[in-house]
């Protein structure tokens, strides 16, 4: 089978599931598309809406949705045998809540962690630490706080309740350099940005952890930490932030279903259709 013979679907991320960064996301998803282009494959894309509503696609799907409704309808694809890039299941489990669990159960080293339910009072927990919607993905500022006593815990537990957000993950608080990564798994693409080069923030959360004091750490064991992370949560195509501590220890404390490559998209794309190209062969059989 040519590469022209085959259909790519390719589904764009809502544009409020990318708060502050709606053009970096769609820049690594359009890039994407022409790269398949360039490569003879036939390439029909799609926003989140527009997908939900004609329920139509190709041989194999890919995609960066969000919403449940796509994900909903895209898990039903996925069971039905097209294949799905990252997984539909894979994008639920990096749901705050699936994620945590998912760590600890595989010792994939992360922040000390416990899952509440903000329907009672906040519980007691070492402070300073970061309370965390525990479901979906963080649209809003307002998903993740960082908070110094009980009486500023209570506050976000009445905003979330506010919100009807039913549970949350409370982190405790690491000191030490905040880094930035990105890899697509199984390709020998990982990409890590030094705490001097951020440079990008959806919230400015990221000035909490203070100046960077150039911790060292051992690269290729936070790519190991990665791509373990990445091959147990079915997400292939992968981002996210660890702390490292003036002991050089890793701490991941974020790992998010296809980011937008901003500082490093240029190198990625083409990573990340060599893994598609990869799945196309597997599962077409060509």
């Amino acid at each position: 089978m040519d590469n022209k013979d085959i259909i790519i679907t390719g589904i764009s991320r809502g544009r409020e599931f990318s708060p502050k960064h709606e053009d970096n996301d769609m820049a690594i998803f359009s890039s994407v598309a022409e790269e398949l282009r360039d490569r003879r494959f036939k390439v029909d894309t799609y926003t989140e809406k527009e997908f939900v509503k004609r329920k139509k696609y190709g041989n194999v799907i890919f995609n960066m949705v969000r919403d449940t409704g796509s994900i909903k309808l895209l898990k039903g694809i996925e069971i039905s045998g097209t294949k799905v890039i990252n997984s539909a299941f894979g994008i639920e489990n990096c749901y705050r809540k699936v994620l945590t669990r998912i760590f600890e159960a595989n010792n994939i080293p992360c922040p000390k962690s416990i899952i509440v339910s903000t329907q009672k009072d906040s519980p007691s927990f070492t402070f300073p630490c970061w309370i965390k919607r525990g479901s979906s993905h963080t649209m809003v500022k307002k998903d993740v706080v960082y908070v110094e006593c009980s009486e500023e815990a209570e506050k976000v537990f009445e905003d979330f309740r506010r919100r009807n957000i039913d549970e949350a993950v409370i982190n405790e608080h690491i000191v030490g350099d905040l880094i930035k990564f990105y890899g697509v798994y199984d390709t020998g693409f990982f990409y890590s940005l030094d705490p001097t080069e951020q440079s990008h923030s959806k919230f400015g959360l990221e000035l909490i952890n203070g100046k960077a004091r150039g911790f060292s750490f051992n690269k290729e064991q936070l790519k190991e930490y990665c791509e373990k992370a990445s091959r147990i949560l079915n997400v292939p195509i992968y981002g996210g932030d660890c702390v490292i501590t003036s002991k050089g220890e890793i701490k991941i404390i974020d790992f998010n279903d296809w980011p937008s490559f901003a500082r490093c998209r240029d190198i990625a794309v083409s990573y990340i259709a060599d893994y598609i190209q990869k799945e196309i062969d597997g599962t077409l059989g060509f």
